[in-house]
């Protein structure tokens, strides 16, 4: 700690200088998260109404989820480099986009259309994964394109807070956005040509593979507790404006002593039920058949990420995570009442869309919300490897997600109804997060 100046709480930095390539580090890390998008949201829009379709997403979430957290931890600790890191992750996510690519005549289609209120097609075969086909795609997308997209998911983000301390949740959050929205341009391509949706998939392969290694030769960590030299970090720890929306946590904690508190269970809890939402409602409105509404379902989902952080700055991350919470069971109901109108013959109509634009400005934002306030709640010296604990619950999300789809295909408002219900569960529950280590008599 030789030549590390302090701050109030006794934090050390060492300030250098910004490196020229920062920004082009920033927007390489933005690219590789747009290039893993289609393997979440693209497979959800597209395939989950096949045999087999919302198991192999099931999966694929689970490996996502838990390939983040063991990377993060070798590559903090410097015994990973982010190259290797990154080339596996290109590898993987290439493979497992071009899996999805031929796995696709391998099913027959049997869900989708039931959401849309048409009796789903005969002919489905249950044992659709024990094929050679439903084996590749299990392997192939569920597992390995899954743990590819796991460690680009968390180097990416590991590499961007590292290089911007000072603004760590918002940077994160915009290039968590790009995860989002990054699938647009696969289901555009498919909504306006279904037949060629193989093919998109192996473009979207070849893509991500070359963008995902181009960043694995570029990005890199900075020196350990780097901070940049054009900003004093005592007076920024001082900023009275930014510790009134953002107060600072009552100690760093570490991951075994975080895992003591109540607060992170809930805030895990928290990213189940908004996580499972999440992914379901991207597969209720492409049963729909109206792709327009999935792309912008979809790039509402990203863009919401960067808003509200935008907005959290302004007003506070808790406040604003309520609401988000709150517009994503808006977006519940709303969908409820158009597919039940479009069981009446009465057509889905704006309701489909009004739906759509709630679900997907609440569908995401929660994600770079949550991990800044683990920052708040915990301090920032482990806040990455706390936070990888809390996504690494977003498996039981895609369990539970599956769990919708299924009641969905016999009774999707209500599904949709209950879709809501876990949405507005911590949007009740956030505002009442307690900051750990502060006595229980002290006002929330």
């Amino acid at each position: 700690m030789e030549n590390a100046i302090r701050d109030w709480r006794g934090r050390p930095y060492r300030p250098g200088p910004v490196p020229a390539d920062r920004t082009r580090m920033f927007r390489l890390a933005l690219a590789a998260m747009a290039a893993i998008s289609p393997l979440q949201y693209g497979f959800a829009a597209l395939l989950t109404g096949q045999d087999g379709g919302l198991t192999l997403l099931t999966v694929w979430i689970a490996c996502q989820a838990a390939g983040a957290l063991p990377a993060l931890h070798l590559v903090r600790r410097r015994r990973l480099g982010v190259r290797a890191c990154l080339a596996a992750g290109a590898a993987l996510s290439g493979l497992g986009l071009a899996t999805a690519a031929l796995a696709v005549p391998a099913v027959a289609p049997v869900a989708g259309a039931a959401v849309a209120g048409v009796s789903p097609p005969a002919g489905g075969d249950p044992a659709a994964l024990l094929s050679a086909g439903g084996l590749l795609a299990l392997i192939g997308y569920a597992v390995l394109g899954g743990l590819g997209a796991g460690l680009v998911y968390g180097v990416c983000g590991e590499v961007v807070s590292s290089w911007y301390p000072e603004r760590p949740a918002a940077r994160v959050g915009l290039i968590t956005g790009a995860f989002g929205y990054g699938a647009v341009p696969l289901l555009l391509w498919a909504g306006i040509a279904p037949g060629t949706t193989p093919v998109a998939f192996l473009a979207c392969a070849a893509l991500a593979t070359a963008v995902i290694a181009t960043a694995a030769r570029r990005l890199r960590l900075p020196p350990p507790l780097w901070w940049p030299g054009d900003v004093d970090p005592r007076t920024h720890a001082l900023d009275a404006a930014r510790l009134r929306t953002s107060p600072e946590a009552v100690k760093q904690f570490g991951l075994a002593q975080a895992l003591r508190t109540r607060t992170l269970p809930a805030l895990a809890l928290m990213l189940v039920c908004a996580g499972a939402v999440s992914v379901f409602d991207v597969i209720v409105v492409a049963g729909t058949g109206a792709w327009g509404a999935v792309a912008l379902l979809v790039a509402l989902n990203g863009a919401g990420r960067s808003a509200a952080m935008r907005a959290a700055e302004q007003f506070g991350r808790r406040r604003v995570l309520a609401a988000v919470f709150g517009s994503l069971a808006l977006g519940q109901i709303l969908l409820a009442v158009a597919v039940q109108n479009a069981h009446e013959g009465a057509g889905a109509g704006p309701l489909l869309w009004l739906g759509a634009l709630a679900a997907g400005l609440g569908g995401g934002a929660f994600y770079p919300l949550l991990a800044s306030l683990v920052r708040e709640l915990f301090g920032t010296e482990r806040a990455t490897e706390i936070h990888a604990v809390v996504y690494s619950a977003k498996a039981l999300a895609g369990v539970l997600a599956a769990g919708l789809a299924l009641t969905a295909l016999t009774a999707p408002g209500g599904a949709l109804l209950a879709a809501a219900a876990l949405a507005a569960l911590p949007a009740l529950a956030t505002p009442r997060l307690r900051i750990p280590g502060l006595p229980a008599t002290i006002p929330l």
